[in-house]
């Protein structure tokens, strides 16, 4: 029988959150034991996660955004099989969340205390681990730039605003992709490795991703002429852009790119030049509901007819 103690470990922005303290008053009204910390900066998750596994917690809640989900997701990575992983989420953007059917109001999202952990892949490059997508090109650099206190106003549609104002600096960046007989070399928009399905507060670049078939998405796209001189109101509408796309998947794939190309993981910048990335299969516990469309069980379920 699981033991009903968790610990959750809260972004200090979200410290006065009251839909947050009655959805965990209310669990432990229901019998669970929780504890609650703060981060207040760099580093903070990690050693929060450190200090749960040595004090015997084997669930631990990550309430934040996608920046605080993979702190906590790596570093519970490197202890595996000792905890599994609650997602609380509370940014913007939410991607992960989203893409996984995890519901955003505080207290449906601790309901999933109950359900059974679900082994999860994760992605890796250089060392660092990403639960969500690293993405490449103009999308990053949208994301990268995109301010909190127009998030705060807008919410996830400020990275749309962000990227129409920041229409004229937009140019594509040479790359070359090598995997598993796949290789694709050329001028490119925009990149997604996934083991999510979005990025960017919404965009969806790894329409069919799973995050528990030991494989990452790969979607590029590609940059002639005449998409560059049309992607405004494609960023406006969304139509047509889809089919643009070159897409496979792949346990690994190895990139060179050439400068101007912006790489982002999971909402933090990644420098180099040449990096590869790969699939770790069954990397971290998570709950996550029983018809997440993550879950390659669902997969004849969620797919578009």
């Amino acid at each position: 029988m699981s033991e009903r103690r968790a610990l959750l470990i809260l972004h200090g922005k979200q410290a006065l959150n009251e839909a947050v303290r009655t959805a965990v008053e209310d669990k432990r009204e229901q019998g669970w034991e929780l504890a609650v910390r703060l981060t207040w900066e760099a580093g903070d998750a990690q050693r929060w996660v450190e200090q749960a596994l040595a004090d015997g917690y084997t669930k631990i809640i990550a309430g934040g955004g996608d920046g605080t989900l993979r702190d906590i997701a790596e570093a519970l990575a490197a202890h595996p099989g000792k905890a599994s992983l609650v997602l609380l989420p509370l940014g913007t953007a939410n991607d992960f969340s989203r893409a996984a059917g995890i519901p955003l109001e505080p207290a449906e999202a601790l309901e999933l205390l109950d359900v059974p952990p679900r082994d999860i892949d994760l992605g890796e490059v250089g060392g660092q681990i990403f639960l969500n997508m690293a993405t490449g090109g103009f999308g990053s650099q949208v994301t990268a730039n995109t301010s909190e206190d127009l998030k705060k106003v807008l919410g996830g549609a400020a990275y749309l605003f962000t990227g129409l104002t920041r229409f004229s600096e937009l140019h594509a960046a040479y790359g070359e992709l090598q995997g598993p007989d796949f290789h694709w070399s050329g001028e490119l928009l925009a990149l997604g490795i996934g083991n999510g399905r979005q990025a960017g507060g919404g965009h969806v670049l790894c329409p069919q991703a799973l995050a528990d078939d030991g494989l990452l998405d790969i979607s590029i796209l590609p940059a002639p002429q005449e998409l560059v001189g049309t992607l405004k109101n494609l960023l406006s509408d969304g139509f047509g852009i889809d089919s643009m796309f070159v897409r496979t998947r792949l346990p690994w794939v190895e990139i060179k790119v050439a400068e101007g190309l912006y790489i982002n993981l999971d909402g933090e910048p990644l420098e180099g030049d040449s990096m590869r990335f790969e699939a770790r299969p069954a990397a971290l516990q998570i709950h996550l509901p029983k018809d997440s469309p993550l879950l390659s069980e669902n997969l004849a379920l969620n797919r578009p007819d």
